[in-house]
């Protein structure tokens, strides 16, 4: 296939055939059935399955999205860390409103969840901040996410500026970068079925904290 010749798109198939979802054994919390399938991605070994679409409200109403990496779950939702004065960082602060996809497509799964984002608390987002390789550490100093820059090499002499600065200890948090947690409100499970008769459940938080789970066509 020459590389500028049109995709054929419309006749790609797949024939969905992996699992299920069944209402008689879903658990009552979406965070307990978030946790298997995510469990279930990594015993698989998937390519970095905690990788996530984030979604948050533009400054001008234009939704925008990228992909970020899931660093933990709690009972209190779903971290992640970044730059706070990156684009996703001042949209949050604007809107703290977001929501987020998972797609496994060798089990066929995604999960789409929606809901309130608030600040970790620094000493949370520190103590995570020292787990990563120093070389990232030192990139969330040199980088001024979002924000033009006008090559690769003012990036690199940067970073080195920053290397040499914290050459004599470890290297701390800046006061610009932590991080979130997005306390779901909704969340939706599908699993891909033959047919395109695919399972798709809804999850709704309720008043009383508990969850009303529904059935959803596909």
């Amino acid at each position: 296939m020459n590389p500028t010749d049109k995709p054929n798109l419309p006749d790609l198939r797949v024939s969905y055939d992996q699992g299920e979802l069944d209402e008689h054994s879903a658990p009552a919390d979406p965070l307990a059935l978030f946790t298997i399938w995510i469990n279930d991605a990594l015993a698989h070994k998937l390519p970095e399955p905690n990788a996530m679409s984030l979604a948050t409200n533009g400054l001008d109403g234009t939704p925008t999205v990228r992909t970020v990496l899931l660093k933990g779950i709690d009972e209190r939702g779903f971290h992640f860390y970044t730059n706070y004065e990156s684009r996703k960082g001042q949209e949050i602060e604007a809107n703290p409103r977001a929501a987020m996809v998972f797609y496994w497509s060798h089990q066929e799964r995604q999960v789409c969840i929606a809901g309130n984002v608030t600040k970790l608390s620094r000493e949370e987002s520190a103590a995570y901040f020292q787990t990563r390789p120093r070389a990232s550490r030192l990139a969330a100093w040199a980088s001024l996410q979002s924000r033009p820059v006008e090559s690769r090499a003012i990036l690199e002499r940067r970073w080195k500026e920053f290397d040499g600065a914290f050459a004599e200890g470890k290297v701390p948090m800046p006061d610009h970068w932590g991080g979130y947690v997005l306390s779901p409100v909704r969340m939706e499970f599908w699993q891909g079925r033959p047919g395109r008769f695919h399972d798709r459940f809804g999850y709704a938080k309720q008043l009383d904290a508990g969850w009303r789970l529904e059935r959803l066509c596909p």
